[in-house]
């Protein structure tokens, strides 16, 4: 296949994963506002979107830490990051049909590295870099995040307890609106980038970019639209689990986890850290429960959604290695995986209608089963 071709296929997909990576982590910024009811579903996600959109011109280090670092640029070729792609994608997919809010970012650099592994051998992936960039920051971020948003809902409950039950959700729910922005914002700073630097990436290994350069301005603006366009979409099934499945959630919980986890991602994205949003947003929100008064923590539902996490970057790794070495045989191999991809995307949301989450019942309150009964939300049995 013709290198420009595959070039542009691989652009293509890297912002069909942005765009799932936006519907897939709307939750992050937004859940807790639409959980309390500081904004309307509808309002918080297009909100989100512009921001989202805005926050992707502001920084460029973390793409660059993804287009310079995690792989060796001239051990791989467009059809290995294609395949990580795919892989990446297929996970995102699958998490979010069952509604665990696991990490986009990981789903990629797994991606990314198992399709780099098998094509170019371990000695072509940065475990060093790795290490510093992504698996350090993965167990730091969301304890670093949980342990402020824990402080933070102590301390807010410790001020305004003499205050009027009138006034104290209202002056809250304004700091929500105004934590969730920032989030939203920090979001795009962080995650826009990945896939500046994976488009990037795949410029240099074809030799239509030379070695170290930075994304052009048009990655910058197509990967910050397609972000913004998943973003309004609304990743409705994890807003619900974040929002309501983890802990009782209400306008301090909500604006003291928002407000921690908007610190921890922008002091990320200054020092060019490709740090996984979710895993921060769902640590500030487990923390928020626990440092409110008799918290009530789902620990089923925390105890998946922290599995979900360990096991995104070996499964996307083993997805993205598939798809890599089958991309990589040749033109027919690379159809093949862009066919198997669709048919599954296809599949997820297909079998996704049956089950509708959106803006009218995302605020259902999702119960741990029992096995032989029936389930119940506060919309009705499913």
């Amino acid at each position: 296949m013709d290198v420009s071709v595959l070039v542009t296929i691989v652009v293509v997909t890297a912002l069909i994963f942005d765009f799932t990576n936006g519907f897939h982590d709307t939750a992050n910024a937004m859940a807790t506002s639409i959980a309390t009811g500081a904004l309307r579903p509808k309002v918080a996600v297009a909100l989100s979107a512009v921001l989202n959109l805005v926050g992707a011109f502001l920084s460029v280090e973390v793409a660059k830490t993804i287009s310079g670092g995690l792989v060796d640029d001239a051990a791989i070729t467009p059809a290995v990051v294609f395949g990580g792609l795919v892989g990446a994608i297929v996970w995102n997919l699958l998490t979010w049909y069952v509604g665990l809010p696991s990490s986009s970012s990981h789903a990629l650099f797994g991606g990314l590295i198992g399709a780099t592994w098998v094509a170019a051998g371990s000695d072509a992936v940065r475990f060093a870099k790795l290490a510093e960039k992504v698996l350090v920051p993965a167990l730091a971020a969301p304890l670093i995040a949980g342990l402020a948003g824990m402080v933070a809902t102590y301390l807010a409950f410790r001020i305004t307890r003499r205050a009027t039950a009138s006034r104290t959700p209202r002056g809250f729910r304004i700091g929500q609106i105004a934590s969730a922005s920032m989030l939203s914002l920090a979001h795009g700073t962080n995650d826009a980038q990945k896939t500046m630097g994976i488009i990037t990436l795949t410029m240099i290994s074809a030799g239509t970019l030379p070695k170290d350069s930075g994304p052009p301005v048009w990655v910058i603006v197509s990967a910050g639209v397609a972000i913004a366009l998943g973003t309004y979409l609304g990743g409705w099934r994890i807003i619900r689990t974040l929002g309501r499945g983890i802990t009782d959630i209400g306008a301090p919980q909500g604006f003291a986890a928002q407000a921690s986890a908007t610190a921890v991602i922008l002091t990320s994205s200054h020092l060019g850290i490709a740090l996984s949003t979710t895993h921060v947003c769902s640590g500030g929100i487990l923390g928020a429960g626990l440092g409110t008064p008799q918290a009530k923590v789902q620990w089923g539902t925390a105890g998946r959604m922290i599995l979900a996490w360990v096991i995104t970057l070996p499964a996307a790794g083993l997805a993205g290695a598939l798809a890599g070495v089958v991309a990589e045989s040749g033109t027919f191999g690379t159809i093949v995986v862009a066919v198997v991809g669709l048919a599954f995307g296809l599949g997820i949301y297909i079998r996704s209608r049956r089950d509708v989450v959106g803006a009218h019942n995302v605020n259902d309150i999702p119960v741990e089963p029992i096995p032989g009964e029936t389930v119940e939300t506060s919309g009705g049995s499913r």
